[in-house]
C-alpha cells in the first residue's frame, strides 16, 4: 500500500511537471502566430518596415518555442499511457479520437511553420502572409482537442458501463469529445493563451523600455502584444464565471473546496482567503450572498458543502482553494493593469512608455499571467481528485505499478531544466545579435536588405567621389 502510494505521488508529480512546463509553450503556439499575423499584415498594408522585421523576428522565436514544445508534447503523449495505463486501457477507445485529431493538427502546424519561415523572399507576399492562417487554425484546433480530453475527465460522457461485466460499452467518441464541459473549458483556455502570450511579450518590451529602448519598433511590439493581453484580461473573468457555474452540478466537491464551504446552503457567502483547519474555515473574509450569486446568478443557488461529501472523495482542500484564489487574484490584477495602462495612454499618449512604474506593472503582469494559468490548472486538476475520470475511475486505480517512476521523475526534471535553459540561451543569443547588428542581418522582407542598400549607397558615393564629395559622404 505504501509503495503504491509512493508510485501514485511520483506519477502525479511527473504529470504536473510535464503539464506545467508544456502549457506555457502551448500558449505561445496558439497565440503568437496571431500576433505575428497582425504585424505581418500591417507591414504589407502600410508598407511598414518595422512591422515586417518584427514579424520575422517573432517567427524565429516562435520556431524555437515550437521545437521545445514538440519535445515536451511528445513526452506528455507517452506519459498518458505509461503513467496512467489503467485509464488508457479502459477508456482509450472513448477518448482516442481527440488525441488522433490533435496529432493531425500538430503535423499541419509544423508543416506550415516551416513554409512560413522559409517563405520570406520566396513566396508572393499575400500568399506568404496567408500561410499563417493554417498555423493559427491548427494550433487552436489542437488545443481544443486536448481540452476536450480534460473536459471529459471532469465530465465523462459518450459510453456506458455494462452492469454485469463492468466493461465499457456503447462508445460514442463524438459525444465524449463534445461533452457538456468542453465549450466552457476550451473558451477559458483559449483566452488564457492570449493573456499569457500577450503579457509575456509586452513584458519583454517593457523591460527594454526600462532600459531606454523606446524606438518605434519597441513601441509597436509592445502595443500589439498589449492589445491582445488587454482583450484577454478583460474578457477572461466573464468566461471563467460562466464556466465555473457548471461546478455545482458537475463537480460539487471541487466547488465546496473552492469556497471552503462546510455545509450546503443558499445565500452562501463568497470566501476570500482563509484555510481549512480541523474541519473548519479559518482566517477567511466572507462577502455575504455573493457565493450563491457567483455559482448560479441567484440567491437561491445552493453551494454544496464538504460535510455532505465522503472524506475519501474530497480533494486536497487547501491546495484546491488556494490555487483557485491565486488564479482569481492574478486575473483581477491583470485586468487592473490593462485598465490603468489604457487610461494613462489616452491621457499622455506615447509618453506612457516613459512611466517607469507603469512599465514595471506590465512586467509584473507577465508573471501574474503565468501564475493565473498554472494556478488555474492546479485548481482544475487537484480539485478533481481523487478521480482521474470524475465519478468513474479513481486516480489510484489508473496509475502504473512500475516501481521506477521516481527515476523517471528525476530524469524529467533534468530534461525540462535542460530544454528550458537551452531555449532561453538560444533566444537571448538571437536578441543580442539583433541588437548588435541593428537588423543588418535581417533582409528587408520582399525587398533588398539594408546591408545591400548600404553597400549600394557606399558604391554610389565612391563613384561620385571624383568631385570631392565622396570623402565627406
Amino acid at each position: 500500500m505504501l509503495l503504491a502510494a509512493n508510485e501514485l505521488m511520483a506519477a502525479r508529480y511527473q504529470m504536473a511537471l510535464s503539464l506545467g512546463f508544456h502549457i506555457i509553450l502551448s500558449c505561445f503556439g496558439v497565440a503568437l502566430p496571431a500576433l505575428i499575423y497582425v504585424l505581418h499584415r500591417r507591414g504589407l498594408k502600410h508598407d511598414d518596415h518595422d512591422a515586417l522585421v518584427l514579424a520575422k523576428k517573432w517567427a524565429k522565436v516562435s520556431a524555437v518555442l515550437f521545437a521545445v514544445g514538440a519535445v515536451s508534447g511528445t513526452i506528455l503523449s507517452f506519459e498518458m499511457g505509461l503513467l496512467w495505463p489503467g485509464l488508457m486501457s479502459t477508456y482509450g477507445d472513448v477518448i482516442g479520437l481527440p488525441f488522433a485529431l490533435e496529432g493531425i493538427a500538430f503535423f499541419l502546424e509544423a508543416i506550415f511553420i516551416g513554409i512560413y519561415l522559409y517563405g520570406w523572399d520566396r513566396l508572393p507576399p499575400r500568399l506568404h502572409l496567408n500561410t499563417l492562417i493554417p498555423i493559427i487554425a491548427s494550433g487552436a484546433f489542437g488545443t481544443f482537442c486536448i481540452i476536450a480530453v480534460n473536459a471529459w475527465m471532469n465530465n465523462p460522457a459518450g459510453f456506458s458501463i455494462d452492469p454485469e461485466t463492468g466493461d465499457v460499452v456503447d462508445i460514442d467518441p463524438l459525444a465524449a469529445m463534445f461533452n457538456n464541459a468542453v465549450w466552457g473549458q476550451a473558451a477559458h483556455m483559449f483566452v488564457a493563451t492570449y493573456a499569457v502570450t500577450g503579457f509575456l511579450v509586452a513584458s519583454v518590451y517593457a523591460i527594454g523600455m526600462l532600459k531606454g529602448r523606446r524606438d518605434r519598433a519597441h513601441r509597436l511590439g509592445f502595443t500589439v502584444a498589449m492589445v491582445f493581453a488587454s482583450i484577454a484580461a478583460i474578457t477572461q473573468p466573464a468566461i471563467g464565471h460562466f464556466t465555473g457555474q457548471r461546478l455545482a452540478e458537475d463537480q460539487p466537491a471541487k466547488l465546496a473546496a473552492f469556497e471552503l464551504s462546510a455545509e450546503a446552503e443558499d445565500r452562501a457567502p463568497l470566501t476570500v482567503g482563509g484555510l481549512w483547519i480541523d474541519g473548519e474555515k479559518r482566517f477567511a473574509i466572507e462577502i455575504p450572498w455573493l457565493g450563491s450569486i457567483a455559482s448560479g446568478n441567484s440567491l437561491n443557488q445552493v453551494v454544496p458543502g464538504l460535510d455532505d461529501i465522503p472524506l475519501d472523495e474530497q480533494p486536497p482542500i487547501n491546495v484546491t482553494h488556494l490555487a483557485f484564489q491565486a488564479m482569481v487574484a492574478a486575473g483581477t490584477a491583470m485586468a487592473g493593469i490593462v485598465a490603468v495602462y489604457w487610461w494613462r495612454r489616452r491621457r499622455v499618449g506615447d509618453a506612457v512608455f516613459e512611466r517607469r512604474w507603469l512599465m514595471w506593472s506590465v512586467v509584473a503582469g507577465g508573471g501574474l499571467s503565468v501564475l493565473a494559468l498554472e494556478a488555474g490548472w492546479t485548481a482544475t486538476e487537484v480539485g478533481r481528485q481523487p478521480w482521474i475520470a470524475y465519478g468513474v475511475m479513481r486516480t489510484e486505480d489508473a496509475v502504473t505499478d512500475n516501481s521506477g517512476i521516481w527515476f523517471s521523475l528525476v530524469a524529467m526534471i533534468v530534461v525540462y531544466a535542460s530544454m528550458g535553459a537551452l531555449a532561453t540561451r538560444v533566444i537571448r543569443g538571437m536578441t543580442r545579435r539583433w541588437r548588435e547588428s541593428d537588423d543588418v542581418d535581417l533582409p528587408t522582407p520582399y525587398g533588398p536588405s539594408r546591408e545591400l542598400e548600404s553597400v549600394g549607397a557606399s558604391t554610389a558615393a565612391i563613384d561620385g567621389g571624383d568631385g570631392g564629395d565622396g570623402g565627406e559622404a
